[in-house]
């Protein structure tokens, strides 16, 4: 069933989307209808006749909604109101047991090294047709520059869209003071899962420091993306002298060609861009605890010179090193 899921089904599970957007339980019944694709091929194929779904509010990542689903064959019946209500129950357990999981993963470093804007709640944002933004998430805490950028790049997308089903790219964009925030930005001229029309959904990119705390056990609905998880802990680790693309790919036994082509469509970004990332965090823990000079920093991050360090960060950031240390000491003082 996972297997059909991904590749088949997960456009049209409005089940999953309404108990998101709706913030409760919902039922098959309650959202689709008998000849919706999802019940007629998904369920009916696999002998189901009724689903149930719950929200979760981070079931992998911070910030990234998820949904559980429980089904039921015909002789079961359908769902009552009180199993719904220890479903929304059992639900927010499992939230409350990832989350602390996935704080007691987390390093001191980690903590430190953030972007200067405090991340918001939610990092997954939809427009639609119109250009709203229609998930709860919070999106008016955003910097006001950057929801108006997002505005903007997603009218562009859906108007070059060219009736293609999916495309997606890496996509920075600055806030008022120049800081990048990094999406994964990915156009659905039809989806019928989220709705009615085309949709642009911008995916805040996890940091290096958040996909450190997951295990391949967290995803392990996904056998592709559990398998490359010991590849990010080791660039995680490794990041520093510079491994190659053979030595990385070597840790989940997978050809350097077929490894890039994976990470790439699993993660969203390259396994250099991540390595670069690694280093950036690195970079702002050292340059917030004062203790190096800019030389020494980009030395034990990897960089070649400190010029180069310059360079590879202001095109990460949007800012030079000294500017953002500036600028996240200002924020700590505020």
């Amino acid at each position: 069933m996972l297997k059909a899921y991904a590749r088949e089904y997960h456009l049209d599970d409005r089940l999953s989307w309404q108990a998101i957007f709706g913030q409760k339980p919902v039922t098959s019944t309650d959202v689709l209808a008998s000849e919706d694709r999802y019940v007629a091929e998904f369920l009916r194929q696999n002998g189901l006749t009724f689903a149930a779904a719950a929200p979760l509010d981070s079931p992998v990542l911070p910030g990234y909604p998820g949904a559980v689903q429980v089904y039921r064959s015909a002789e079961q019946g359908e769902f009552t109101a009180e199993e719904l209500r220890k479903l929304a129950s059992a639900a927010e357990q499992v939230d409350s047991l990832i989350s602390k999981s996935r704080d007691a993963r987390r390093t001191a470093a980690d903590e430190a090294a953030q972007t200067l804007t405090p991340l918001p709640t939610g990092r997954l944002f939809i427009f639609d047709s119109q250009g709203k933004q229609s998930l709860y998430t919070d999106f008016e805490t955003l910097d006001s520059h950057l929801r108006e950028l997002m505005g903007e790049e997603s009218r562009a997308r859906l108007n070059r869209a060219n009736g293609q089903l999916i495309t997606g790219d890496r996509v920075q964009l600055p806030d008022s003071r120049g800081d990048l925030w990094t999406f994964r930005a990915v156009t659905y001229s039809r989806n019928p899962g989220l709705g009615d029309g085309p949709f642009v959904v911008f995916c805040m990119q996890p940091t290096c420091a958040e996909w450190a705390t997951v295990r391949p056990q967290d995803v392990q609905a996904d056998a592709e993306m559990a398998r490359l998880i010991p590849s990010l802990k080791f660039m995680r680790t490794e990041f520093h002298r510079g491994p190659t693309l053979g030595e990385i790919a070597k840790q989940v036994h997978l050809s350097p060609f077929h490894f890039h082509r994976r990470f790439a469509d699993l993660l969203g970004l390259t396994p250099k861009h991540y390595l670069l990332e690694c280093q950036i965090t690195q970079a702002k823990h050292e340059l917030l605890s004062r203790r190096k000079e800019l030389a020494q920093i980009a030395t034990d991050c990897g960089f070649a010179h400190q010029s180069h360090f310059t360079s590879r960060f202001k095109q990460a950031t949007g800012l030079t090193p000294t500017r953002w240390r500036s600028l996240a000491d200002e924020t700590k003082r505020r």
